[in-house]
């Protein structure tokens, strides 16, 4: 069993807030092998029929709890999975609870209380660039390639069957069970050509022509998409700007190897690199930051930032992801800066084995691996 310690970490750290952890994340991405390690732990999984019958009387089964923590992996399937939350965390307040599902709390109907005041949650990532170590993968275009998914990263192989299996037992499990989603080719079709347009801008009108959807039904999914992680919405950073995109946003699919797999490449050229390595930052700046905080920069002449983070007092932080560092062109963060000073320049490259600052167009900027941005981030401005 890999121990994922970031993730464990952010799990103990909710626990000093609040009774309840939430661990979010699409199926598959290992939140029950993260579970498992946690030391200490009553483990339930809530798929057993057992587990449903323990769980009919909640004040006697947490009474006769010896373990500090209890798991309850799968929460969902339970009748009223919010009501046996509450209880634990008002009733039992010495325990820490921890429960898992691949959509947000209460996004559907059988959550009929948020929880509020009462839990925090953790968004479990594919396996990002500083845990590849520990995964034993040192060919980062293997992470790019099969995605970082555990069982799709650790295969000697790509397994085509691998990723189209996932997307049958994604609808089965987290969108017809959870949701009411009537129109499973159309709502199959738009999950796919999202995941194809993975890194670019997208059009609701447009998509709702490719996949024979409504208009109102292709926001309705795509909703439904961002609860259960399936895609990231990045929203243009703008102040009002007459030359800057206001309202257009950027998709981004849950995992490199689904981006590959789903744009037809059966095998990875260097120009893939860095429409996937983009990805992969995106996933260390969420881990970071979460991805609602995370924007990205475009004006009407196309110059852009790809990814831009508010910060305190007017500053914000840009990111420029690039697979060789060679290739970055200064002019957009330029145009870019001389409507917001205020901030700190990235450009996140695998080559720069260690973090090193140019000054470029006066703008100090910093070149640096995705793995090395989690110290660089809370270091000192």
């Amino acid at each position: 069993m890999i121990r994922r310690e970031l993730w464990l970490k952010k799990i103990h750290d909710v626990w000093s807030k609040a009774p309840i952890a939430w661990l979010a994340g699409v199926r598959r991405v290992g939140k029950t092998t993260l579970c498992r390690s946690i030391a200490d732990a009553a483990y339930l999984n809530c798929d057993l029929p057992s587990t449903v019958e323990l769980l009919k009387d909640p004040e006697r089964f947490y009474a006769s709890v010896s373990k500090p923590i209890v798991i309850f992996d799968e929460i969902h399937q339970l009748h009223d999975p919010s009501r046996i939350l509450k209880i634990g965390a008002d009733a039992f307040p010495s325990l820490k609870l921890l429960a898992t599902g691949s959509s947000t709390l209460a996004a559907t109907e059988k959550f009929r209380d948020s929880l509020a005041g009462r839990k925090r949650t953790v968004h479990l990532l594919p396996v990002i660039a500083e845990e590849l170590a520990a995964f034993g993968v040192i060919d980062l275009k293997k992470r790019l390639f099969h995605g970082g998914l555990p069982q799709a990263l650790l295969s000697e192989e790509r397994d085509s069957e691998f990723y189209a299996e996932w997307l049958d037992s994604y609808y089965a499990r987290d969108i017809q069970e959870l949701f009411r989603v009537e129109k499973r080719k159309g709502f199959i079709l738009l999950l796919e050509t999202l995941l194809r347009q993975s890194g670019g801008l997208i059009e609701a009108t447009n998509l709702a022509k490719i996949c024979g959807l409504s208009r109102p039904t292709v926001l309705n999914y795509l909703e439904v998409l961002q609860v259960t992680h399936a895609i990231r919405l990045l929203r243009p950073y703008h102040h009002g700007g007459r030359q800057e995109l206001l309202q257009q946003p950027k998709v981004y699919g849950f995992d490199t190897g689904f981006a590959a797999f789903y744009r037809g490449w059966g095998e990875l050229r260097i120009d893939d690199c860095g429409l996937l390595w983009e990805h992969l930052v995106l996933d260390t700046l969420s881990s970071l930051s979460g991805s609602e905080a995370i924007h990205f920069w475009r004006d009407k002449q196309k110059r852009e930032v790809d990814f831009v983070i508010p910060r305190s007092r007017g500053a914000c932080d840009a990111f420029e992801c690039k697979w060789d560092a060679a290739s970055f062109e200064v002019k957009g963060l330029a145009e870019f800066r001389s409507n917001y000073p205020k901030g700190r320049n990235f450009v996140v490259s695998p080559q720069a084995m260690a973090p090193y600052s140019r000054d470029m167009l006066g703008m100090d900027i910093t070149f640096s691996h995705a793995s090395d941005l989690r110290w660089l981030m809370v270091s000192p401005r």
